[in-house]
């Protein structure tokens, strides 16, 4: 009885993590034929029709908790909304269907559609407001960097633990007048920064592939739903990451409580924000450091798409070809 569990187990993983890259895809392919074209809610609204239509026929009993609004805000997909066919496990789901709005409308790098989904219950709730954020890859000691400690203090030790000047570490923040203090702070412990404007959620994963992207960690205040989106991913492939929600109103402390946050001024490790098995997804919209974007040639569409699973650590990284362009 017990193998045949865990070949269940099994199936259902291998079943979920081609279906919500299918999911991913459809969304960054629709986006993708607006890219360039100064059109960001339109192509935001394209990503969210195609992610809602996938979601919607996969055999699960879904909830959406991290979304682009915290009503019935149709056509946004909204936390609360019901997706999936109702027959099949209960799972939270968390999206983005087009991360960095700004960049595709631009045509610049980083532009991704992504998903997280995970058992009932298992993501962190977040109402949709402002998260002081700090992030690294895997590797090091656990509490080497801390979000209440000042910016320079965190790059000295982060360099410490890498066996490396400062001078070597490079720092991803975004590009806001809030943080011209903490990107001040950085370059004078002696590391580089990395400006963005849009993308945090890929900004954050950056981190867990240094090798690859050149960023070290990530630091600043974006949004709570892609804070969530973020410690998902790093769940499944390592790292350490600490928010806490920026609740600076009566009105952002009522949402807050009314989605189960009873402490406003918690420090969230990432196994506060992601508990239990959970699976991510992220497709390239326009090209950047970890995904490449849709490519559009000769009747076939092209896309990749990373694919992660905690329990197993695994990382599936799916490069396709779409031959029936009119079913995107």
């Amino acid at each position: 009885m017990a193998s045949i569990a865990v070949a269940h187990s099994s199936m259902i993983e291998r079943i979920f993590s081609i279906e919500i890259a299918r999911v991913t895809e459809r969304a960054a392919v629709a986006a993708a034929r607006l890219r360039g074209r100064g059109a960001e809610k339109k192509s935001d609204q394209a990503a969210v029709d195609a992610m809602r239509r996938e979601l919607g026929i996969l055999p699960i009993d879904g909830t959406v908790v991290i979304g682009e609004g915290e009503m019935d805000e149709a056509p946004m997909l909204f936390i609360g909304e019901k997706l999936g066919t109702k027959f099949g496990p209960k799972v939270d789901i968390a999206v983005d269907p087009l991360e960095g709005t700004t960049l595709c409308a631009k045509n610049m790098p980083g532009a991704i559609a992504t998903l997280a989904m995970a058992d009932e219950g298992a993501l962190l709730h977040a109402p949709d407001i402002y998260m002081d954020k700090i992030a690294i890859g895997p590797g090091y000691p656990k509490g080497v960097v801390d979000l209440d400690a000042p910016g320079d203090e965190n790059i000295r030790n982060l360099a410490k633990a890498k066996g490396v000047k400062p001078e070597a570490i490079t720092a991803m923040i975004l590009d806001r007048p809030r943080h011209a203090e903490l990107i001040a702070a950085v370059r004078k412990a002696g590391a580089a920064v990395s400006l963005i404007t849009d993308g945090d959620v890929a900004g954050v994963i950056h981190t867990a592939r240094p090798d690859k992207t050149g960023i070290d960690i990530y630091l600043g205040i974006g949004g709570a739903p892609e804070g969530v989106l973020a410690a998902a991913a790093l769940r499944c492939i390592g790292g350490q990451m600490q928010t806490r929600l920026i609740v600076d109103t009566e009105e952002k402390r009522e949402r807050a409580t009314r989605m189960g946050i009873n402490d406003p001024r918690k420090k969230y490790q990432i196994e506060d924000m992601v508990r239990g098995d959970c699976l991510f997804a992220a497709t390239g919209v326009t090209d950047g450091p970890m995904l490449s974007g849709v490519r559009f040639a000769h009747g076939v569409i092209e896309t990749e798409t990373v694919v992660m699973r905690s329990v197993t650590g695994t990382v599936r990284w799916i490069r396709a070809e779409h031959w029936q362009v009119d079913k995107f």
